[in-house]
């Protein structure tokens, strides 16, 4: 592994410094230009096309992601040498966003560029890549990801699809139907995953062509309706023994790998789907006639509209944050090099605390913007004459995407534990263990800085030793049981949502401050949603201390977190949200540096 900044799951141990942290204030002019072409894109090809892309008009959807191929907008994470752009993963990351300004297609298009292409980058032979990846770069062939079934939404390994090798020898056959599959009703070629000889689960890659490939109807979803879902029926689906991808046995390295980017894309999308609707519910806000004035004037509103963009400028720090450290492990790789493969999986593996973060924070952060879109509409954002509907319909299913948002909250401990367990978070036993003897040593309280980011700043300090504590006294009394008790593993995966943003959005503004940007939109946004962040820290340490300790334990540990998340200093932050408030209700947008 190449030497990185911060390495998987470090976040809760170690401190960085801002300077290393990526923000979007580090974009260059080109990366901006990149992003304002995709933007351009979809405002102008697709947005105008949103009725017939919902209504699934015949090939609309695969002319425009043909077209975006031309552009490049199917390449970006692709190396040169398959006939992609191979941009930072910043910039790709930038490029997502712009792309999810239309939720359909941007699932058509997600699908495509992430779970059904990265495979074939990450585990593909020499042979495989050259034969797809240029194809799919410039949108020849539509790829689609098949790995869920009727029975196995959430465990994959229990997948019943089968493939035989088949007497020639030439080809396995498929038998089996995978369930939900984005992009089914027009991809070229998916990526499925079956049992062969009803054991060993294997990734192939599956052209549409081949005799037993057929696909069912559409499926009648809630929202996200012009991206195409349909069932992949395999009967006697012949299958050439060169189109295993990966090794026998080993599918469920390229299922559980690709889904990590997966996941951080999808915040990438909605970051984007979330700047969008506060675009949309403040500019009604504005519009909107009550009492003899907009109803941007109250206060409640305000607070919405506050609160929204300091959710957005949250999840917007934490996803280029994170884009920049995969942007460390992915530098370099030579992906013509024999070891490539290996580069590219290692670099996969590395944050997949963080990307299960990531998808959980952008799902809901969604959710509650699409929420307060309609809710600032009334009664105009129940019907669908206005977009709040179908922004309303389309967030939902992102908790569900990319595994479940409760299955993300198990995994972000579990993989913890096991990067701990396999020397690649070296330190965490030992830091459970420091504070334990730290909270034998007596410890008068200390006053908050007056800097509101120093103290923020010894808020997180402290936040990081209070989840330490609880997460190691949990391990201790429940040992082994531990991963049975899903509501405390919950809770703490809680904790680490909100410290991973806040600390996120910390770094993001002292970057700020140090380049000497007018920092007073950020910092109020920063105040606002830390000094929250640290309030639910709180709240869930403790409902998780409750939910295995009891009596004088109980006590004594409830002390130990106070000892950790005791605060001197309060804010007005109805006054900091009217600030931000009012800058939202100018500019029609969360905050941005230089209004660019």
């Amino acid at each position: 592994m190449r030497t990185i900044t911060l390495r998987g799951g470090e976040f809760l141990l170690r401190e960085v410094e801002p300077a290393q942290v990526f923000t979007p204030e580090d974009f260059t002019s080109e990366d901006l230009l990149l992003a304002q072409a995709a933007e351009e894109f979809v405002r102008g090809e697709v947005q105008p096309r949103n009725e017939a892309i919902e209504k699934q008009e015949e090939g609309l959807t695969v002319r425009l992601l043909k077209k975006a191929g031309e552009l490049g907008l199917l390449g970006a994470d692709l190396p040169e040498a398959f006939g992609g752009l191979e941009l930072p993963k910043t910039t790709s990351t930038l490029i997502a966003e712009k792309m999810s300004l239309q939720a359909s297609f941007a699932v058509s298009w997600g699908a495509h560029v992430g779970i059904g292409t990265l495979p074939i980058l990450f585990f593909g032979t020499p042979e495989q890549k050259q034969k797809y990846l240029p194809r799919l770069a410039k949108g020849e062939l539509i790829a689609a990801f098949a790995l869920s079934e009727a029975n196995c939404g959430s465990d994959p390994l229990s997948a019943r699809t089968k493939a035989t090798l088949a007497p020639d020898g030439k080809h396995y056959l498929l038998n089996g139907e995978k369930m939900w599959t984005t992009n089914a009703g027009w991809a070229d070629l998916f990526i499925v995953f079956a049992k062969v000889d009803g054991e060993k689960f294997t990734a192939f890659i599956v052209e549409r062509g081949f005799p037993g490939v057929s696909v069912g109807r559409e499926e009648h979803k809630m929202g996200i309706k012009g991206s195409s879902t349909r069932r992949v029926i395999l009967d006697n689906a012949q299958v050439p023994v060169e189109n295993v991808l990966h090794e026998i046995g080993k599918g469920h390295h390229v299922a559980f790998g690709v889904l990590n980017i997966g996941r951080f894309k999808l915040a990438a999308a909605a970051l984007g789907g979330s700047k969008e609707a506060l675009t949309i519910a403040t500019r009604y806000a504005k519009e909107r006639q009550q009492f003899g004035q907009p109803i941007a004037n109250f206060g409640l509103i305000k607070h919405k509209l506050a609160e929204m963009a300091t959710q957005i400028y949250a999840l917007e720090s934490t996803v280029y944050r994170t884009a920049g450290m995969l942007d460390e492990v992915f530098h370099g790789i030579d992906p013509l090099a024999p070891d490539a493969n290996a580069q590219y999986r290692e670099a996969d593996e590395e944050y997949p605390v963080e990307c299960a973060i990531l998808k959980v924070f952008g799902s809901e952060v969604l959710d509650y913007v699409a929420d307060e879109t309609v809710q600032i509409h009334g009664g105009f954002g129940y019907t669908e004459e206005f977009h709040a509907a179908q922004i309303y319909r389309d967030s939902r299913i992102n908790r569900i995407f990319e595994g479940t948002n409760e299955i993300n909250r198990l995994l972000m401990l579990d993989q913890l534990m096991r990067r701990a367990l396999k020397g690649k978070l070296p330190g965490l036993m030992e830091a459970a263990q420091a504070i334990r003897a730290e909270l034998n040593q007596p410890q008068m309280p200390t006053p908050d800085p007056i800097d509101p980011l120093e103290a923020i700043g010894k808020y997180i300090v402290n936040a990081k030793k209070a989840i330490l504590m609880t997460a190691g006294m949990a391990v201790e009394q429940v040992g082994t049981e531990l991963e049975e008790k899903q509501e405390i593993v919950a809770h703490l995966a809680d904790c680490l949502i909100q410290l991973y943003a806040m600390e996120s959005v910390w770094l993001r503004t002292r970057k700020l401050q140090q380049k000497g940007l007018d920092i007073t939109i950020p910092l109020a946004m920063t105040r606002v949603f830390a000094y929250e962040a640290f309030d639910t820290i709180e709240a869930h340490a403790r409902r998780a201390l409750h939910a295995f300790a009891e009596g004088d334990m109980l006590q004594i540990l409830l002390a130990a977190l106070k000892r950790y998340t005791r605060r001197t200093s309060e804010v007005n932050t109805m006054a900091l949200r009217r600030q931000i408030a009012d800058y939202v209700l100018q500019h029609e947008r969360a905050w941005m540096a230089g209004g660019k």
